[in-house]
């Protein structure tokens, strides 16, 4: 990627439009009329203290083009050429921006450029991130996950993903998405009727009225998201940090696995999770373009995040009693990094963002386990055995700060682990959070694992399986570290933002 500058810009004559030399760039088959058109608004993601990525989508090939500035009016903005968008990528395309000050709020603008008539722009679409701090700033973050599952989608008669609007609204720095972000396996009827006789009427398109099996409908999946107001203006002002787990693919999957499932013509696994990682890093403004998910970013003196991936690496779903400390959900290569990064950090609290719980149990059937944990309160088996390993190394190299933050079981809960009540004791007593669902279908409560000594201190649960978001029960966490203290305070909030418990931890 290479800049030009605003003189360029005005000796072109475009006002708030770019030109970029064509030679070279690839010929297209069909060209819509008019100006391109950016078509799902403008996203960014894993904003460093320097780097940051930013997201768009056009309605045709052209060359994507981002302008970042201090400035709300980009006076003086810098201009930094991006990849021209193809069929390819589904016309999406990033940019990764370098060298960004520290710790600032910026605003950038996008637009993309038409191929065939340089000097053609798109109306430009702005967007707002802040980048990570390198001192001892206020730090604010949200996360959340599961969205659009159960049948769910897109009611504008019940606020839409009402939910991503009150996330907005508390200014977050950036968003933890714990995974699901999409339900590429739950289709969307055009109604549902609620149990008191109203009427939940979703919004339907081609790609959401069945399960997910091609490209063309794993990216759908995304698309469909973006329709929402609510979701397409937090994407455009908040930066994000993106989880994959299994909706992005089928209900709780692993690799090598052959579904029994009639909906279904595809019936591998692996060929389905190709193509929705795919999709996934096409749509999502991730900082790559394929491979693992999992990645450390780092906010100064007192935030450091591990983002894991639990589902490429995770092994087959049995009863999870095993001994074989080789097997697990993190494979050995990722957890020997995390480990180490734990090992290393010097930040004050080292936040492990893990996409499926780690002392809640999920069942997968009626022998199967989906998670960590499988109801035996006894010594580590199974994954328990891997999560074991991780934190005993940390304790024994005096590591602290570690909290645990997820999603995954549709309710939120806070869950404080201590060996005095544990099947072992060589560890250092953490909590984990979880929050949840964004807009899905609320369940839960499930039991807890005694193997790592968890309490429950507080949760909230919906009445019924499945109660829709018309009913509330649909979650966020709210993070806040203070700059001068380190306190570390959580807040668990509802869809209208309310916060219904809250906790302050001290640091070491």
């Amino acid at each position: 990627m290479t800049s030009i500058n605003r003189r360029t810009l005005l000796r072109a004559g475009l006002a708030g439009g770019v030109a970029s030399t064509v030679a070279g760039a690839p010929a297209f088959a069909f060209q819509p009329s008019g100006r391109p058109v950016l078509t799902h608004g403008v996203q960014s993601g894993d904003a460093t203290a320097s780097e940051a990525v930013v997201w768009t989508r056009a309605d045709r090939p052209g060359r994507m083009w981002v302008q970042v500035s201090r400035r709300p009016d980009l006076k003086g903005a810098r201009i930094v050429r991006g990849p021209v968008v193809t069929p390819e990528t589904d016309f999406t395309g990033k940019v990764r921006l370098r060298g960004l000050p520290a710790g600032e709020r910026l605003h950038y603008r996008v637009t993309v450029e038409s191929l065939d008539r340089p000097g053609l722009v798109s109306a430009g679409l702005r967007g707002k991130l802040t980048t990570a701090p390198t001192r001892r700033d206020d730090i604010r973050f949200v996360w959340t996950g599961d969205v659009v599952g159960q049948g769910w989608g897109i009611d504008p008669a019940y606020g839409g993903l009402k939910l991503f609007e009150s996330m907005r609204r508390r200014r977050p720095d950036f968003l933890l998405h714990s995974g699901d972000t999409v339900y590429a396996d739950g289709p969307l009827l055009p109604s549902v009727t609620l149990p008191d006789g109203r009427v939940w009427t979703n919004l339907v398109t081609e790609e959401k009225s069945k399960v997910a099996e091609t490209l063309k409908e794993f990216r759908g999946q995304y698309a469909y998201n973006l329709l929402d107001d609510a979701y397409k203006r937090f994407a455009a002002e908040v930066p994000q940090i993106n989880q994959w787990d299994d909706h992005e693919v089928t209900n709780n999957w692993y690799p090598g696995e052959v579904l029994d499932d009639a909906r279904y013509t595809e019936k591998r696994v692996d060929v389905l999770a190709a193509r929705a990682h795919r999709a996934y890093h096409e749509w999502v403004p991730t900082p790559r373009s394929q491979g693992a998910v999992h990645r450390k970013l780092s906010y100064g003196p007192l935030l450091d995040v591990f983002v894991l991936d639990m589902r490429t690496f995770k092994d087959v779903n049995d009863g999870n009693t095993y001994a074989d400390p080789n097997r697990g959900l993190l494979g050995r290569e990722q957890r020997e990094w995390l480990i180490r990064g734990l090992e290393r950090s010097r930040a004050t609290w080292k936040v492990i963002a893990n996409d499926l719980p780690l002392g809640v149990v999920v069942p997968d059937g009626a022998t199967a386990q989906e998670g960590v944990a499988q109801g035996d309160p006894g010594a580590p088996k199974g994954r328990e055995l891997e999560f074991a390993q991780v934190l005993q190394s940390a304790h024994r190299a005096g590591v602290t700060g570690i909290v645990l933050l997820t999603a995954d079981v549709h309710y939120t809960a806070a869950q404080h682990y201590d060996p005095a009540r544990a099947a072992i004791q060589d560890f250092t007593p953490f909590w984990e959070f979880v929050s949840g669902p964004a807009h899905a279908g609320a369940f839960g409560p499930n039991a807890l694992d005694g193997t790592f000594g968890p309490r429950l201190a507080y949760s909230h649960v919906p009445p019924a399986a499945n109660t829709s978001p018309a009913e509330g029960f649909q979650h966020f966490g709210e993070v806040n570290i203070d700059g001068r203290s380190g306190a570390f305070t959580v807040h668990l909030r509802d869809r209208e933002g309310a916060s219904l418990w809250s906790t302050t931890l001290k640091p070491a």
